[in-house]
């Protein structure tokens, strides 16, 4: 288990406890290289898929197979992680995401990519859920949002270059060589996380667990909903985004992406210290009323101008919720219960992504592209209904 490191805060001179240590810069670098060969992906999946003759039912289809069965898998992630210990369960993971994406350069048929995409996503549901638990334990609690909000910026790295780099590679290699290149940053993922120093299962842990086989963490659960109508809006950019600006005659769907990070990683550096002293009644609405104008500018979309103002405006957005959500969700559960709180929050934000893409894949076949992102506003506008019946309810239960 990671040692406690204290320093010194540099404006008040008190003492502290450290982020920066050597667990967490490895676990950061590890999540960099497994999330740059997962992002360069996101936006070539649905390319290769058109070239092994899909429509768009099938495009929204294979992004969704994935994230329902990273979903199925996360809430025996969960109790596996108090169980059976955060280690095996994170580097089983990354090894069955490595093995299935490379296995996409052996791919002729859209069922067999489907077969992969299940795969796929269990190996993604054991890893994010076991590095999102593995994290907590890192981060000292009373600097969890911090913490997370840094975190959260090696994803944003592998983010602002991924999906770029995907598109790029794809004009002068085969869809073969990229699948193989994105497995190989797994493996240094891999690499990296068997240097961490693992939180060992406690004896205790153990005992309160037997005959409880539950499927969630019920105090994660508020913010885990919000979190499923939020990424709902990501299925209809991460499926169709790429196939929607060709259609409109807009360019720089690369340049979308690295503008979209950029805004995620500035989000990183404040949001989270944010949230952890004036909580997510700070953050959530203004990040919310940010994505809602982006899928509105999206739906409007005349010229590439206005896509890179969507991007910033969706990361700005997305990057000051994101983490708040996540340290919500964990805070409360007891400290035996954070790999299930996590496998709760990401099961939603997996389960949002999923049913976004299958949803706006129809919307999309019938309706129009532009249609997608007014059903996505739609949905942030749910959210907000949502939290706020969430203030009003807490407000009544503390009154009485």
């Amino acid at each position: 288990m990671a040692k406690l490191v204290i320093e010194k805060d540099t404006v008040t001179g008190t003492r502290i406890e450290k982020i920066w240590t050597k667990d967490f810069i490895l676990i950061c670098l590890a999540n960099f290289f497994v999330f740059l060969g997962f992002q360069m992906t996101l936006p070539t999946l649905p390319l290769f898929v058109e070239a092994l003759g899909g429509r768009d039912q099938l495009i929204g289809l294979a992004v969704g197979i994935f994230t329902f069965s990273a979903l199925l898998i996360r809430p025996f992630a969960g109790h596996a992680l108090e169980t059976k210990g955060r280690g095996i369960i994170y580097l089983s993971g990354l090894m069955i995401f490595i093995l299935s994406v490379g296995f996409f350069s052996a791919t002729a048929s859209i069922l067999f990519l489907f077969v992969m995409r299940i795969v796929q996503g269990l190996g993604w549901g054991l890893s994010t859920t076991a590095s999102g638990t593995i994290v907590t334990d890192i981060i000292p609690g009373k600097r969890r949002g911090e913490g997370l909000g840094y975190y959260g910026l090696s994803g944003n790295l592998a983010l602002a270059f991924g999906p770029s780099l995907g598109l790029i590679l794809v004009e002068h290699v085969s869809f073969q060589s990229l699948f193989i290149i994105c497995a190989i940053f797994g493996l240094l993922a891999f690499i990296l996380s068997s240097f961490i120093s693992f939180k060992k299962v406690e004896q205790k842990e153990k005992v309160a667990l037997v005959g409880k086989w539950d499927f969630y963490e019920k105090s994660a659960l508020k913010p885990s909903v919000l979190a499923f109508f939020i990424t709902v809006t990501f299925g209809g950019i991460a499926s169709f985004l790429p196939l929607y600006t060709v259609q409109k005659g807009v360019e720089g769907i690369q340049t979308y992406f690295f503008i979209y990070a950029m805004a995620l990683m500035v989000t990183r550096t404040f949001a989270g210290q944010l949230y952890d002293r004036k909580g997510h009644r700070a953050v959530f609405i203004p990040g919310t009323l940010l994505i809602f104008l982006a899928m509105l500018f999206l739906a409007w979309l005349p010229n590439s101008f206005i896509l890179f103002i969507a991007a910033f405006l969706y990361g700005f957005g997305f990057g000051t919720i994101q983490p708040a959500l996540q340290a919500w969700a964990v805070e409360r559960s007891p400290k035996n219960r954070r790999g299930m709180a996590n496998a709760t929050f990401f099961s939603f934000f997996d389960l949002g992504v999923g049913f976004g893409a299958i949803l706006f894949g129809q919307i999309g076949h019938w309706i129009g592209y532009a249609s997608i992102y007014l059903a996505a506003a739609l949905s942030i506008l749910m959210s907000i209904g949502l939290y706020i019946f969430i203030l009003r309810t807490e407000k009544i239960n503390a009154v009485s």
